[in-house]
């Protein structure tokens, strides 16, 4: 978080997406809000990959979409190449829209089934007016379509005639047409298979050295995350609670919600398996309608002995030259 401010692409300032939720038919009443994003801080500095991790529902995805403008939040400040984007008019939105794009979790939901694949990956190219000719645009297309890994001949082809990793390459095509300079991608991995997921992740990789690009990469595997972030967040329930570079986070994780989820990630080495801890959480993830008072981990956190765990909400503190963060009370 104590990046250069000259290298930072992306600042989120206490940023808080609170969604109302509303009783009757005619006359609806508000009787309270869906916490999904609950005042977070962090910044993404130009060229690195920022992994966000956390379990379902823990606000991930719309951190994302706040960033892109595509949900407007609740309070808070964005800004991008700093300037604050929050709230930015709709003309002004689709200029920066260039420069921010989505890689979606579904890559079949997340393409128009009607439209041919070179229709998709080009549609951005017209909606931004980047080519000049017609000629221009479909070389433009095949040029994408090479660089994701697809052949030219497939332009044609409709999205049920790919497989779900050729699909994603599809949504690759598509938030890389405009050259961006962030890419969101929410869960782009999840829905495809072990030997698919590689692939991807080696193609974004490559794309990022090739393009220069920087990643906010959403998921909630860790040991995907580790492959291709070089800084890591931990989200749960709207709050970050921990926020290292890889290999601080991997080696001596601090928070009690980081250990939980590295836990979790089998070891093929089953001697290695036998020996390590297991960190086991009890109960359920609170709503987000009613979260508890406090530090909201802490009805399942193993180590909550304190009064002020059950009363007082931690903040995110620094622990180590600006490369280890961590809001917990009994670090």
């Amino acid at each position: 978080m104590s990046n250069n401010n000259d290298n930072i692409l992306v600042e989120v300032k206490d940023l808080k997406m609170h969604f109302p939720i509303s009783v009757g038919w005619m006359f609806k009443k508000t009787i309270g809000h869906v916490m999904a994003v609950d005042g977070i801080s962090f910044k993404i500095a130009r060229g690195e990959t920022l992994g966000l991790v956390g379990e379902s529902g823990c606000g991930k995805t719309t951190t994302g979409r706040t960033i892109l403008q595509l949900e407007r939040p609740t309070s808070g400040h964005i800004f991008f190449e700093g300037k604050e984007i929050t709230g930015i008019e709709e003309k002004a939105l689709r200029t920066l829209r260039r420069k921010m794009q989505m890689i979606f979790q579904d890559p079949f939901g997340s393409l128009n089934p009607r439209m041919t694949a070179g229709e998709i990956i080009g549609e951005p190219l017209l909606i931004h007016r980047l080519t000049q000719s017609k000629s221009e645009y479909e070389e433009k297309v095949k040029e994408l379509m090479t660089t994701v890994g697809l052949s030219p001949a497939m332009m044609e082809r409709y999205p049920h005639e790919f497989s779900g990793g050729q699909r994603q390459r599809i949504g690759v095509a598509r938030a890389l047409s405009v050259r961006p300079n962030l890419i969101v991608c929410d869960e782009p991995v999840s829905a495809l298979d072990v030997s698919i997921q590689a692939q991807i992740i080696n193609l974004l990789e490559e794309l990022q050295e090739k393009f220069h690009l920087t990643y906010l990469f959403i998921a909630h595997d860790l040991a995907v995350v580790r492959h291709i972030s070089n800084r890591i967040a931990v989200m749960y329930l709207g709050e970050i609670v921990e926020i290292a570079t890889r290999g601080d986070l991997y080696k001596k994780p601090l928070h009690p919600y980081t250990k939980s989820l590295l836990s979790a990630i089998p070891v093929p080495d089953p001697v290695v398996e036998a020996q390590r801890e297991h960190v086991l959480l009890e109960g359920e993830v609170p709503s987000p309608f009613n979260p508890p008072p406090g530090c909201k981990f802490h009805p399942r956190c193993p180590v909550a002995r304190f009064p002020r765990c059950r009363e007082e909400k931690p903040k995110l503190v620094e622990i180590e030259g600006g490369q280890h963060w961590v809001a917990c009370h009994g670090r």
